[in-house]
């Protein structure tokens, strides 16, 4: 009669121990974006321009979205230029060479680099690419008049961030951008026609004739056509090449129509790049060459012609590949071209511009382009200055290191010097000088960007390994037969007097810097968690004195394992193929232990189960090559693997199973062949560019929502709990699938069943308990807190499995490569029109399910192995479960 409130007090603690967890994490992982993922961006900088008369009246900025450097410069196989147009510009009329861009390689980043001049914060990621989660300059707002058409998604982020009412956007709607679109070159087309169709009316209307003949005047037009025919079918497609040929010839007509409009009065400025490229499967974001290589090419007022040369220097083989050994190459990076623009146009650089103007590109006095490096330096060195006032009046003085290779004496040192040899005609002295004073500046802008990052990463670090180390206590006292040492009251009333204090310095010492009230979150966190790993310090007594009992070579062979084993994890993150050497070791785990002499075709199938498994992390990323046969044999699989299963469910009907319980079961066998068919026909439909069918859409949301709510009304018995979490995940994990990467859930569920049964089989034979039945076993049975076996060396084997497994799941098929790279064509069943958030959802979702599987797994291996939820480091699989065990 008083096990009830022990039970009780057991599970309240197991309740906080779980919140406390979940929130500490979220704090770790909140700390990551102030870290290291803060904006760039400082404020209170003035406006500086070259104060000599600009080249250009007005400039056109074409940006190809998605367009990849080999692909515009390439020759076909029948030797004609795929660009005819852009082609001539290079042989005959201006310079080219290739814009190198950053990563994240998406739209809204490459944009505001071009555009911006700068690099931008990876949280606008949490807007869609959409907002401005920080308000910038561009050159769009320091023109007079700005007019651009093209994407939603793109134009209204510069109008948003300009002041006044200057910079005037024409739309297409956001339902145009389908990749499931018969012919995506309309999205190009129209933005052709609209430019014609704006210069017609011009014409005829006197004020807008008067706007687009002033001064500092900008034309964009963003074509998202290749970008679209890239996601959808490919850049080595025909549909991706022929979106090639008609903006060039779009480009052609517009260039022809502007000179035509302005009398070639020669005042015209033209650029024609990208904001990124695409790799060879149709994504792009991260940082391979095919999606950092993005073409230039710059002709007209102000521009150089092309150069003709007899040698080039370059570690690519592109020039040969190209034919353009004799036109001389000038590489940039993608920030540059804003300075550039700017210079041409004699607009001031945008203020958080970090470009470095391209000076082989102008065709200019040596004089322009030494006053022109000035203006870029001083713009530049501005940002330095009020980056390092901030940092200063943010730190004690005593405490404040500048940085030692731009004093102040320095910035005025080299600003005098300048200035005197423009004065004396000494522009190449002046262009060397402010180039050096640009690289120092940009190395100390940086230096105060990441001046508190050491302090916060040492912060956090204190904090995970204290957390880390408390729970690993926790578990130990709770879990295990060590010898508890009554605690001294009085020592613990020092300790929380100390740590008291300790807080209120920290706390005291951020509150005079004025730091954000995040930090105080981060530096404060250490002080608790560490009070109570002190408290705990009986435990660690009890725990060395355990350890010292041990003979060194134990020890040591133990610590060599342990460490082996999670370098093995670290380079899993890096080198895929590390899962392959880790799933081959664990193949050998039943003739190590003796274990196949016991249950030989368990083991057997264990073995053969972790070969197979080890095939994935080998194989390409997904995305790479689309095979809608291997998805359909991976549902056939599931199918048959259900069909299986219902003759023993049949015969334990009068036992566990119920009509209700069979039913549910052929829905989710309905779901599969629906799901099989619905990946079919939508991917059919698609080659034949005839869209995405409604019914398809309609099924593939009722499956996914089905799906999250189905293995809720199936019964709690072990496996028909965990058999139907399979059915359900894997209908809708097939329709997010486009090859291999749907088996990878049926062999890994496989490797998981084995791994339940093997953990049995290891209990009955160290002696630990009598083998349970799994068709017995409920997840629903209320089991005793208080009569949780204690802790043994085999559970450490049994945290790092599930470890282990939880990184396969992740990087087994290279699916957070494929969120990253952003793959459409995975969520081609639900949508086929643009949306980041709704098609990174799915995505997401993608790469979650294996680890849901995991995590259930592990969660049956603790029912089967009678070990406490709170141990091993299932507090966390008791958060990912909800809902679902």
């Amino acid at each position: 009669m008083f096990d009830f409130p022990l039970r009780a007090t057991a599970t309240m603690n197991l309740h906080l121990f779980i919140v406390t967890g979940l929130l500490v994490h979220c704090v770790f992982l909140a700390s990551i974006f102030d870290i290291y993922f803060t904006s760039p961006l400082v404020h209170g900088m003035t406006p500086h321009y070259n104060p000599l008369p600009p080249p250009a009246k007005r400039l056109v900025l074409f940006v190809a979205d998605g367009l990849r450097a080999d692909s515009l410069y390439e020759i076909e196989e029948d030797g004609s230029p795929r660009a005819p147009y852009l082609r001539n510009i290079i042989e005959d009329k201006g310079c080219w060479g290739i814009s190198h861009t950053r990563v994240p390689t998406e739209s809204r980043p490459g944009h505001v680099a071009l555009i911006a001049g700068f690099y931008e914060d990876v949280s606008a990621v949490a807007k869609g690419w959409k907002e401005n989660p920080v308000e910038f300059d561009s050159v769009f707002n320091e023109s007079k008049y700005t007019w651009s058409w093209g994407s939603p998604d793109i134009l209204p982020m510069f109008a948003k961030g300009a002041s006044g009412d200057h910079v005037y956007t024409y739309c297409y709607t956001a339902e145009k951008e389908d990749f499931g679109a018969e012919d995506a070159t309309v999205l190009d087309t129209w933005v052709f026609d609209n430019v014609k169709n704006f210069f017609h009316a011009a014409r005829s209307n006197q004020t807008m004739f008067s706007k687009v003949n002033e001064e500092k005047v900008i034309l964009f037009l963003h074509l998202l056509g290749i970008d679209t025919n890239g996601h959808a079918h490919r850049p080595n497609s025909r549909e991706y090449k022929d979106n090639i040929r008609k903006v060039d010839e779009g480009i052609k007509e517009i260039v022809s129509l502007l000179e035509d409009f302005y009398g070639n009065d020669g005042k015209t400025a033209f650029i024609v790049t990208s904001d990124h490229g695409m790799t060879d499967w149709g994504s792009h974001g991260a940082g391979h060459p095919s999606e950092t290589l993005t073409p230039l090419i710059a002709w007209g007022a102000g521009l150089n012609y092309p150069q003709s040369v007899t040698s080039q220097a370059f570690e690519d083989n592109f020039l040969k590949e190209w034919k353009l050994e004799n036109r001389k190459r000038v590489d940039v990076n993608q920030a540059d071209i804003a300075p550039l623009m700017a210079s041409l146009i004699g607009v001031p650089f945008p203020l958080n511009s970090v470009g470095i103007l391209p000076l082989e590109y102008l065709n200019n006095s040596v004089h322009f382009k030494a006053e022109s490096m000035f203006t870029n330096a001083v713009q530049i060195l501005e940002q330095f200055k009020v980056k390092m006032t901030q940092k200063k009046e943010s730190t004690l003085s005593f405490l404040f290191t500048p940085f030692k290779l731009l004093s102040d004496s320095e910035q005025i040192d080299i600003l005098r010097k300048a200035r005197s040899y423009i004065q004396q005609g000494k522009y190449n002295d002046v262009i060397s000088l402010c180039k050096t004073l640009i690289i120092l500046a940009l190395e100390g802008l940086t230096y105060y960007h990441t001046y508190d990052r050491l302090f916060l990463g040492i912060s956090i670090a204190m904090g995970f390994v204290g957390w880390t180390s408390y729970v690993i206590l926790v578990i130990i006292k709770t879990h295990t037969n060590l010898m508890r040492t009554v605690q001294n009251n009085k020592a613990s009333s020092v300790f929380a007097y100390g740590f008291s204090a300790v807080g209120i310095f920290i706390a005291f010492f951020l509150l005079i810097q004025a730091y954000p009230w995040t930090y105080y979150i981060y530096c404060l966190l250490p002080v608790p968690v560490w009070y109570a790993v002190v408290r705990e310090f009986p435990v660690i007594q009890d725990l060395a004195t355990l350890l010292l009992t041990f003979p060194l070579h134990q020890s040591i062979g133990f610590l060599f394992v342990c460490a082996l084993g999670i370098e093995i994890l670290v380079f899993s993150f890096f080198y895929r193929s590390t899962l392959t050497v880790g799933l081959i070791i664990f193949a050998g785990w039943p003739v190590i232990t003796q274990l196949w002499a016991q249950a030989k075709i368990t083991a057997v199938s264990w073995t053969l189960l972790c070969w197979l498994l080890a095939m994935f992390p080998l194989m390409p990323v997904v995305g790479r090559e689309p095979n809608i046969s291997l998805v359909t044999a991976a549902g056939l699989l599931i199918l048959l693997i259900s069909v299986s299963s219902l003759p023993s469910l049949w015969k334990s009907k009068n036992k566990n199973v119920h009509h209700k319980d069979l039913a549910i079961l052929l829905f989710q066998m309905l779901s599969i062949a629906l799901s099989i068919y619905v990946v079919n026909t939508t991917h059919s439909s698609l080659q034949h560019k005839q869209g995405l069918p409604v019914i398809n859409q309609i099924i593939s949301w009722t499956i996914l929502a089905s799906s999250l709510v189905v293995p809720l009304l199936s019964p709690t018995f072990l496996f028909q709990r965990l058999l139907s979490i399979l059915l359900s995940l894997m209908s809708t994990y097939l329709l997010l699938s486009t090859g291999y990467e749907a088996l990878f859930p049926l062999v890994l569920t496989g490797l998981m069943f084995a791994w339940i049964n093997m953990e049995q089989e290891a209990l009955q034979y160290y002696g630990l308990s009598l083998k349970p039945k799994l068709a017995i076993l409920n997840f629903s049975y209320s089991t005793d807190i208080t009569q949780f076996r204690q802790l043994h060396l085999d559970d450490t084997r049994r945290s790092f499995f599930f470890v282990f497994f939880i990184v396969t799941a992740f990087f087994g098929t290279g699916n957070i490569a494929s969120v990253n790279s952003f793959d459409p064509a995975s969520v081609y069943c639900f949508l086929t029109v643009f949306s980041p958030f709704m098609m990174g959802g799915l995505l997401v979702l993608k790469v979650i399910i294996p680890f849901v599987l995991v995590s259930c797994a592990f969660e049956a291996v603790q029912v089967t192995t009678q070990l406490s939820s709170k141990s091993t480091s299932s507090f966390w699989l008791k958060i990912m479960e909800v809902g679902w065990i």
